[in-house]
């Protein structure tokens, strides 16, 4: 068998593995408010703790945006998604995910919280 015909056989194997995988995998269930309420304030304590001003700088914002865990992974294609909370005044009045795909050179994994602050009403009224 030559090079060429192994290395297309190889990917052929490949792509049937990545296309069946979908299928043996469990469901996916997202979580419900109260864990995403109870990782929002572990993210805002923790970034409070790590970050000097940022209380009295949220103390100002009209509105948080928290997004505890945003995981982005890719392997030539990727995507990375999260789910979160905004709050308004210390209260939670909505729940939110966030999605992204991406195509090109890329390789690997990562997680992170992301953390958007509106300072007017005008900025949530954007929203």
């Amino acid at each position: 068998m030559r090079v060429g015909s192994r290395i297309l056989a190889g990917c052929l194997a490949l792509l049937v593995v990545v296309c069946a995988a979908p299928d043996a995998a469990p469901p996916c269930k997202a979580a419900s408010g109260p864990e995403i309420e109870a990782e929002v304030r572990a993210t805002l304590d923790e970034f409070f703790r790590k970050v000097g001003f940022s209380r009295a700088l949220a103390n100002r914002a009209v509105a948080i945006l928290v997004f505890p865990t945003v995981v982005k992974a890719g392997f030539g294609i990727g995507g990375e998604y999260g789910e979160g909370a905004l709050q308004i005044r210390g209260q939670t009045s909505g729940y939110y995910n966030i999605i992204s795909g991406s195509i090109g050179f890329q390789l690997g994994a990562q997680a992170r919280s992301v953390i958007i602050m509106f300072m007017t009403e005008q900025a949530l009224a954007q929203f």
